[in-house]
């Protein structure tokens, strides 16, 4: 989920603080009690379903950066505190209203919420949850919704990958950055050079399926990738880090390359000169995968049909960087803040 701020914009409040324990009555959740102030685990009283809702027994859940964002109220959706963040879930389900029907007690699902989900259960419309198939494990499924959901719209959807084309994909050793690599290669059987910012997340990037790897902080990306593929460039580029990287992976695209903005990791958003789409007859675009629930709700229930589907299939390899517990919340978007994470962070709930 493409967030637009710096990461240096948060406050070193996250450094000194960690979640505590609060006494009360029913589930314990997550809860933001205080913008830009460290969450508290707290036990909460649960609601009623609606007819049309879901109650799930989390097991799982993403920790994204958009979730830091939301407590420091520097994200686009402004919750009124107190608040519990969270994405994205896997889990069981522990009841429904009246009117689904698209799941039942009991059944193993994986669902995306509006910030409730870092909680032991969660309420979700029905709408936004998806059983989850037999042979894949429930750790495995709850990194399928932002970082798959995503990487699925951009690379089928948007950009419109095609079998032996070359992807520039950055950032390519985050969450949504492996899931880019694992759809290209594993499904829409492309070529993939990951750029990164360490040689150790370059290592990763290839073990997770990429061909090539540049590390962009050891000299231009564009004469790295030029030593790659020459002066034909590659066909497109995923870009989730703004700034000089995005230029540098525009000046890289093939003639009618395509580029797409997925999010600004760096911190900065770079002015496009318009003049090297018209050079190349190149197009630039970009795409919030969230925004398609309410725009376009078909193409948006499809790609987590489809990543499931993918799964169960064995062709695709989601990866898990880091399992944190509840109880280490802030020790979790601490180690998404400092950008020591690698792959996609999950709470355990269980």
């Amino acid at each position: 989920m493409a967030a637009v701020v710096c990461r240096r914009c948060l406050s070193r409040t996250w450094l000194s603080r960690t979640a505590g324990q609060a006494v009360g009555r029913h589930y314990r959740a997550a809860v933001c009690a205080e913008l830009k102030q460290p969450l508290a685990i707290k036990e909460v009283a649960p609601r009623p379903v609606r007819p049309h809702e879901v109650r799930v027994d989390v097991h799982f859940c993403g920790v994204n950066f958009a979730d830091l964002l939301v407590c420091r109220g520097q994200y686009q959706k402004k919750p009124p505190v107190p608040f519990t963040p969270g994405l994205e879930f896997s889990g069981t389900v522990l009841e429904t209203g009246p009117d689904v029907s698209s799941v039942k007690e009991g059944d193993r699902v994986i669902g995306t919420t509006n910030f409730n989900a870092m909680a032991e259960e969660c309420i979700t419309d029905q709408k936004t949850v998806w059983k989850v198939p037999e042979k894949v494990s429930l750790q495995e499924a709850a990194v399928l919704p932002v970082s798959y959901g995503t990487a699925l719209l951009a690379l089928e959807h948007r950009v419109r990958i095609q079998p032996g084309e070359t992807v520039l994909v950055t950032a390519a050793a985050g969450a949504t950055g492996l899931a880019v690599i694992d759809v290209a290669t594993n499904v829409l059987q492309a070529k993939v050079i990951a750029a990164a910012g360490s040689d150790e997340k370059c290592k990763l990037a290839m073990q997770r399926g990429a061909q090539f790897s540049v590390n962009y902080t050891e000299g231009s990306l564009r004469e790295a990738v030029k030593k790659l593929v020459g002066d034909r460039g590659v066909h497109a580029a995923i870009d989730m880090v703004g700034g000089e990287v995005f230029l540098q992976a525009l000046r890289s695209l093939a003639w009618e390359g395509r580029i797409l903005v997925l999010g600004f990791a760096g911190g900065n958003i770079a002015s496009l000169p318009t003049n090297l789409l018209l050079l190349k007859n190149v197009s630039a675009m970009g795409m919030a995968w969230d925004s398609y629930k309410d725009r376009n709700f078909p193409v948006f229930y499809g790609s987590l049909a489809s990543a499931l589907q993918y799964c169960q299939q064995g062709r695709l390899r989601p990866y898990v960087g880091r399992v944190f517990k509840l109880e280490e919340v802030n020790d979790a978007f601490l180690h998404v803040l400092q950008r020591k994470s690698t792959g996609k962070v999950l709470l355990s709930l269980k």
